[in-house]
């Protein structure tokens, strides 16, 4: 495996975003029976949230047929720039069956609490040149909502490809 394998897994806290008009709300609950790729990190990221989404992309391709059976979700932590209709469009422009969804500030202090990291601007907000301190790390969840795996950025997309294949 390539990252952090949670030995034993743990049910995975509970994560749902909202929505709106353009993106309808999503549930981590409601994927079970999938596996679940998250990342939490927003648009305007400029290095590690890109290389991540690039690296689902080449990770999907190297899944064939198996990746009816997961689930990437890139789950946008800053609510003051990230739309859910742009949080979707970023995503999918790496791959079109990655989703993309965008919280509020009251989901982003309840997924932080429950995930136990944080996510805070680093410069002023007010500002658009602002950055975005979040996790650097995807998170897997298994098919029966438990966290299984801890994945750094880097990873290639063929190595996830494969550790998605053994968690199943």
């Amino acid at each position: 495996m390539h990252g952090t394998v949670m030995d034993p897994p743990s049910a995975a806290p509970p994560l749902v975003v909202a929505g709106d008009s353009t993106v309808p709300a999503w549930s981590l609950k409601d994927e079970t029976g999938r596996t679940v790729v998250l990342f939490f990190g927003y648009t305007h990221c400029p290095d590690v949230c890109p290389t991540v989404l690039a690296d689902w992309a080449r990770a999907k391709r190297a899944l064939g047929a198996d990746t009816a059976a997961v689930r990437f979700v890139f789950v946008a932590m800053d609510p003051g720039r990230d739309t859910p209709a742009r949080t979707q469009q970023h995503a999918r422009q790496f791959d079109p069956a990655i989703l993309g969804v965008a919280t509020t500030d009251a989901e982003v202090a309840r997924i932080t609490r429950d995930w136990g990291f944080a996510v805070y601007a680093e410069g002023d907000p007010r500002t658009p040149n602002y950055t975005v301190a979040h996790p650097a790390q995807s998170f897997v969840v298994d098919r029966k909502g438990r966290l299984r795996l801890m994945l750094p950025p880097g990873v290639r997309g063929e190595d996830i490809a494969k550790d998605l294949r053994r968690i199943r």
